[in-house]
């Protein structure tokens, strides 16, 4: 008995020594959006090679999605709404360090690089992404209360809504023409919950909204990790 209970204490210690995740500390006004509620999915594609850059995005270090508290306070409230049908929230990006968004135009400005023309902007030339409406040199996610996201219903996955994430061209447009009445209802489905919470759209991309009266007004640099 003596030597059961000496090497559960070994084990007990080891365990213990055993580094847990750890996570850096944000400027003040900022979470990771785990911690605020992790019943919200995560789908980091700028932490690695699949988004429309086609390789891993500067600035983001780590998986995880990192947004300014009140922000992630409102999504809490669409989740909420959106559970009680049985769907989830799915975040592809929050905040987003400015290092990424040159990172951004350092791509669009390489006319030679091409290999997600036909996956994510099949129908526009990558000359006119940063005039169109679609990148920028700014971003309202360097600020840090602004989302990308989707919908998920349980059991069943990502639900349809028409385009892609990062789809540049008209389908993407909240108003477009293009989709059909189940994507338009899903779309709206998710901007009713939006709107609900706090956040209001914009009308290039169905999957990106902004925190009305966002708590910053500046953009911040600080690593996703």
């Amino acid at each position: 008995m003596k030597n059961c209970i000496f090497v559960s204490v070994l084990i007990a210690g080891f365990f213990s020594l055993v580094p847990k995740e750890a996570s850096a500390e944000l400027p003040d006004g900022f979470v990771y959006l785990k911690d605020v509620d992790s019943s919200i999915q995560v789908d980091v594609r700028y932490a690695t090679a699949n988004n429309f850059v086609g390789k891993k995005v500067d600035g983001y270090r780590a998986k995880k999605i990192i947004i300014s508290r009140r922000a992630a306070e409102a999504l809490v409230k669409a989740q909420a709404e959106l559970a009680k049908d049985g769907y989830s929230l799915k975040v592809f990006d929050a905040y987003r360090p400015q290092r990424a968004v040159s990172h951004f135009m350092r791509w669009v400005r390489d006319r030679k690089d091409q290999k997600t023309k036909a996956k994510y902007y099949p129908d526009i030339e990558k000359s006119t992404l940063a005039g169109g409406g679609y990148i920028s040199g700014k971003s309202s996610h360097s600020r840090g209360s602004t989302v990308d996201l989707t919908l998920v219903k349980q059991g069943k996955g990502e639900v349809d809504m028409g385009t892609s994430f990062d789809y540049f061209g008209p389908e993407s447009s909240h108003n477009s023409s293009k989709v059909s009445a189940e994507q338009k209802t899903n779309r709206q489905r998710l901007k009713s919950a939006m709107d609900g919470a706090g956040f209001y759209s914009y009308h290039k991309e169905w999957w990106h909204y902004t925190l009305r009266n966002e708590p910053f007004s500046r953009a911040f640099d600080f690593p996703v990790e």
